[in-house]
């Protein structure tokens, strides 16, 4: 099908049905995109109205949604990012993740703001979009191949440099249907949250790739655009914390999180990790080749293509890992050398696993391990004893291949820890809904335990924002149940429309103000921050009508036990979040105007956002 150069925002679809192999595209209402913006939103309401329930994350009839927003492919830095929305299997519900890199511009330049995939092809293939043409190609030479290695195979089979083109595939770990299987591209940059890879592997799609190509995206007003794109970058660079991550990259983080307590350590066994120093930036990036590797329209210093210059591992490549990568294969397995955690999480990446999950998985183990709850025998002859890099290394090869013990801890860390039982399963961090935290203790940041277990997509929904003042609260004092549930209630939001946008998270200006103008100079909107609020609640309950239909009720809401341990040292020692969790549910769920028993949006809520179907739905 061929889709069209120069384009404003007018919410085409490209619809790939690769069972049958038809493409077509079609076109949304100005109104729905007004409601529901881009990238998470739409692909929320397509999800809802085309995933009814009875069907799983494997099901040939679950959706996988792929898109920008309206900011996608402009000269806002990060600009590049897009949104995966699917059914997933970690919770069987709701999976919205983002990807930063080239992928999303590049679909706004030839033509496309959403790429909709349906049923499931009968052998590997994979979708290419070159000047607005899509079509469908053969992908049995790329079976079993790295992320890496199918970008490049790709790259080479289409004659393109790296930058010609952007390539999301699955690894091993999605073709083999590991529950935490992510989707990564652009060598680095990875959408992994609840499973999106293992739904992409299902569907027998190793890739999606897409020509940079010729069009552009229109700008009514590209004077006034560069103005608020140039406010964005002067607002980043004015707010300490922004500037730290221009310059540095989220791994500067890591010092702070050790001092202040929610740098997770040993699996949560300590709150205590005082080799943090080697981990800064400021550090590992003078001992190493650095080599600058920006996202789609970014000027800031945060990402770089980094080649080891010593040791066991020198000569290794990689992308400059995040913070939470660094925390995953750092202080949670309780390495202390950066250059294994650096291998660690560039073999993640490649594999096609979420981070996040892996890391908790190799912990559990590793406690498990040391406390003679596991052995040699039942892992498969690894030593996974406290920071041993080599035998995590391939324990994760294992995992990606679901070959031995490998095959267990595929399925994550709840459902693995299950298996087990006994005293090992009292050492799993994870949600009851199914899938592990952030890289973060979370017993020292309740805002951000809550938020997990009430989220609707697997992962956090509201990170706590720098610019809560815009909408007239403060930030939750820490340990406050309080004060917590009502702040995420009231903010709740926020960081979902951003995801609607197309542009990286971390490119966003302190002020929500400066992004909203932004995309309306783009759409010809005059839209507000107060509407841009409403636009994130109204996606939140649909997202939430959406699994309540697919059977996950509040008593899943809820941390593990060892998640929702009390710390015994550190600075949140003997602080115990548990005897105050109902009441932060209560207050939590009333604020939101949702039903406590059924976990419901109520009709007076739902109607309020628009959602007419739903109220029909649900009651």
């Amino acid at each position: 099908m061929k889709g069209s150069g120069d384009r404003g925002y007018e919410g085409r679809v490209l619809r790939v049905d690769l069972g049958n192999g038809e493409i077509a595209t079609e076109t949304i209402d100005a109104d729905t995109m007004r409601m529901f913006v881009g990238g998470t939103g739409l692909g929320a309401k397509i999800l809802y109205e085309e995933v009814p329930p009875g069907v799983e994350w494997s099901d040939p009839g679950n959706r996988l949604i792929i898109g920008s927003g309206p900011l996608g492919g402009t000269k806002i830095m990060g600009s590049g990012t897009i949104s995966i929305v699917t059914k997933g299997p970690m919770t069987n519900g709701a999976t919205s993740t983002q990807a930063n890199g080239f992928l999303g511009a590049y679909l706004r330049l030839n033509g496309y703001d959403l790429v909709v995939f349906q049923s499931a092809s009968d052998r590997l293939v994979y979708l290419l979009i070159d000047d607005g043409k899509a079509e469908l190609r053969d992908a049995a030479h790329l079976a079993g191949k790295d992320t890496w290695e199918t970008q490049d195979a790709i790259a080479a089979e289409l004659g393109k440099s790296e930058r010609e083109v952007s390539v999301f595939s699955i690894g091993p770990a999605g073709e083999n249907l590991v529950k935490f299987a992510a989707v990564a591209g652009d060598k680095g940059h990875v959408a992994g949250h609840n499973g999106s890879g293992a739904v992409m592997g299902s569907k027998r799609l190793k890739a999606i790739a897409v020509v940079r190509g010729k069009g552009s995206v229109k700008v009514p007003n590209s004077a006034a655009l560069a103005t608020v794109g140039s406010a964005i970058a002067d607002a980043l660079r004015a707010d300490p914390v922004g500037r730290n991550r221009w310059d540095w990259g989220t791994g500067m983080g890591y010092n702070g999180a050790a001092r202040a307590g929610w740098l997770p350590v040993k699996n949560y066994t300590t709150n205590v990790f005082p080799d943090s120093e080697p981990f800064m930036a400021r550090n590992y990036r003078t001992e190493n080749k650095v080599k600058l590797h920006p996202c789609w329209a970014c000027r800031t210093h945060h990402l770089h293509m980094i080649t080891i210059a010593k040791g066991p591992y020198a000569g290794y490549v990689g992308e400059e890992p995040e913070y939470e990568q660094w925390a995953a294969w750092g202080s949670v397995i309780g390495n202390t050398d950066p250059t294994g955690a650096f291998v660690l999480a560039n073999e993640t990446d490649r594999l096609g696993f979420e981070n996040n999950e892996a890391g908790w998985v190799i912990g559990w183990v590793m406690e498990c391990f040391e406390k003679g709850l596991f052995t040699e025998e039942q892992t498969d002859g690894l030593k996974m004893t406290w920071g041993n890099v080599e035998a995590a290394r391939t324990m994760l090869q294992k995992i990606a291949r679901r070959d031995g013990f490998g095959n267990l801890l595929a399925e994550g860390v709840m459902r693995a820890s299950q298996w087990i039982g006994g005293e090992a399963a009292k050492c799993a961090v994870y949600t009851k809904k199914g899938a592990s935290p952030r890289g973060h203790d979370h017993r020292t940041r309740w805002y951000e335990m809550l938020d997990t277990a009430v989220s609707n997509t697997g992962t956090i929904e509201n990170g706590v924002s720098a610019a809560l003042e815009e909408i007239g609260l403060t930030e939750p004092k820490p340990f406050s149940a309080a004060d917590v549930s009502t702040v995420l209630a009231k903010a709740k939001g926020r960081m979902v429309f951003e995801d609607c946008t197309g542009v990286c998270k971390f490119c966003m200006a302190t002020e929500l103000r400066l992004v909203v103008d932004a995309m309306n100079l783009v759409t010809g909107w005059d839209m507000d921050v107060q509407e841009a609020y409403g636009v994130g609640k109204r996606i939140v309950n649909l997202l939430r009508a959406f699994n309540v239909r697919h059977g996950i009720a509040p008593e899943v809401e809820a941390p593990s036990e060892r998640y929702g341990s009390v710390p015994t040292d550190g600075p949140a020692k003997g602080k115990s979040i548990a005897p105050e969790w109902e009441g932060m549910l209560d207050n939590y769920y009333t604020l939101m105007g949702w039903d406590r028993k059924t976990g419901k949006p109520l009709p007076e809520t739902l109607r309020s956002y628009g959602l007419l179907r739903q109220v029909e739905d649900l009651w």
